[in-house]
């Protein structure tokens, strides 16, 4: 995610520098043949641009739009995420009842609560097409792990372990049936969330639409030239780049943000909101193991300007 200050300005044009670079070569050689060779009828009225840049207008906002209601329903789905994974430990510490201080009940309360930490690791992985048990094989035992193999979705693995030790819990006793009722809904949140997130991922943003307002721009970029040489001459060169440039820059970040799941400095936070839900979640845990230090989250990835 970017944030809000020390955005270079070599990463903003350095997505429209080759295009940049295309537009100038363009402009220029208009106004060489206009200027040299010339070539005074290649002129338009300036009200052919206009027209076509108030439509481009409208479908590069909608577009806009559009990307940022993804991103924001992906943020909203890890912020779901975040609430239900304190939820479920708050619930599970609280709930298991353990007699006489238990070591097995005791050791349901770590083993549960440490899994869903590398359930949030793993689901951000998955999400970004990297390594799903990275930074969360950690947190399972060997035994855990070999029964993942089987599991393509690491993550649906993950909770199918949850529910098979919430069983466990109540046959043991541990917790009532109405106690595992309300963990179960806790699961249900979590599979929803990832649900959701799986469907802005595997969704592709509409092809002919991305395509329709790609031509329009490149159309209305070539005619720009035609309808300003008139009145600014040789200065129309930077009119048009600084134009063209607005434009593309506007369309280059509905690109991105479209597919906020792609490991990109646009993507939403993923491991910086795991690495909170290690924290939060072993703070927690704290209360029901030997007194020691919990450690603090590592350093969020940061790059000065963004964060994963």
């Amino acid at each position: 995610m970017l944030l809000k200050k020390n955005i270079p300005i070599q990463y903003v044009f350095g997505k429209i520098k080759t295009e940049v670079v295309l537009v100038m070569a363009y402009t220029m050689l208009v106004a060489i043949l206009y200027f040299n060779f010339h070539f005074t009828r290649i002129s338009i009225p300036i009200a052919v641009p206009t027209m076509l840049g108030t439509i481009l207008s409208l479908l590069l906002a909608f577009r806009s739009n559009q990307a940022y209601d993804r991103w924001w329903e992906a943020r909203t789905l890890w912020g779901a995420i975040v609430n239900d994974s304190r939820t479920l430990t708050r619930q599970v510490l609280n709930f298991v009842d353990t007699p006489y201080n238990s070591v097995e009940a005791l050791y349901f309360k770590e083993r549960f609560v440490k899994r869903q930490i590398a359930w949030c690791y793993s689901l951000g992985q998955s999400l970004r097409k990297l390594p799903p048990l990275e930074d969360a094989d950690k947190w399972m035992t060997e035994e855990q792990l070999y029964f993942l193999k089987e599991f393509t979705n690491k993550p649906v693995g993950l909770l199918e372990l949850h529910g098979q030790d919430l069983r466990q819990a109540q046959k043991a006793g541990w917790i009532n049936k109405y106690q595992q009722v309300e963990i179960d809904q806790t699961l249900t949140r979590l599979c929803n969330s990832m649900g959701g997130c799986e469907r802005i991922k595997n969704t592709v943003f509409p092809a002919t639409y991305s395509l329709y307002t790609h031509l329009a721009l490149i159309l209305f970029i070539l005619m720009l030239p035609f309808g300003v040489i008139d009145v600014f001459g040789f200065m129309m060169i930077p009119l048009v780049i600084a134009i063209a440039s607005s434009f593309l820059l506007i369309e280059k970040m509905a690109i991105h943000l479209q597919d906020p799941f792609e490991n990109k400095p646009t993507d939403t936070p993923m491991s910086t909101i795991a690495q909170t839900i290690e924290r939060d979640l072993k703070q927690l845990l704290r209360e029901y193991k030997e007194p020691e230090v919990v450690p603090a989250p590592k350093a969020p990835q940061k790059v000065a300007f963004y964060i994963l």
